[in-house]
């Protein structure tokens, strides 16, 4: 096989786009939920909101150090701050309640917003540089291992 054809390993920003497209399909998933299925809107809130915990954790503590000696992350960190926030409020608020249709939209539109900008601007400038992605994927993989079991850990616990 010549070495053009030779699939490059799976790496960090593939991972990160992995996720992206898991979020992606939760959003699509919500706005097909028929409107009276509490039950189903919570469940997909839930799991989005754990998936994006989980992705804005590993990003902040690796991935934009990891760029930040070249690229300015501070609009990611703004972005995250945004995300962060409004999934927090679904601590509290439950399907059907006031707000929690327009609290996921909002949601929505923000993480959509920032996918993108990662996906268009952020990550192929990362893959100009000198950092080996394969390791800082594992290091990813390997605390996102640890936040899930930690989120399974808090759920038991209810």
């Amino acid at each position: 096989m010549p070495i053009a054809d030779t699939p490059r390993p799976a790496d960090a920003l593939d991972m990160l786009e992995a996720d992206h497209r898991a979020i992606e399909q939760l959003f699509d998933a919500f706005e097909r939920a028929d409107a009276g299925d509490h039950e189903r809107k919570d469940s997909l809130v839930q799991r989005a909101c754990e998936l994006l915990t989980i992705h804005t954790i590993v990003e902040e503590e690796l991935l934009y150090p990891a760029a930040q000696a070249r690229i300015d992350v501070d609009e990611a960190y703004v972005g995250h701050f945004l995300v962060t926030t409004l999934t927090e409020r679904f601590a509290t608020l439950r399907a059907g309640e006031d707000g929690f249709d327009a609290t996921f939209k909002v949601l929505k539109a923000n993480a959509t917003h920032h996918i993108d900008e990662e996906e268009t601007t952020l990550f192929p400038e990362m893959r100009k540089m000198q950092i080996d992605l394969v390791t800082l994927g594992a290091k990813m993989a390997a605390r996102k291992a640890v936040l899930r079991e930690r989120i399974a850990e808090g759920a038991m616990a209810h």
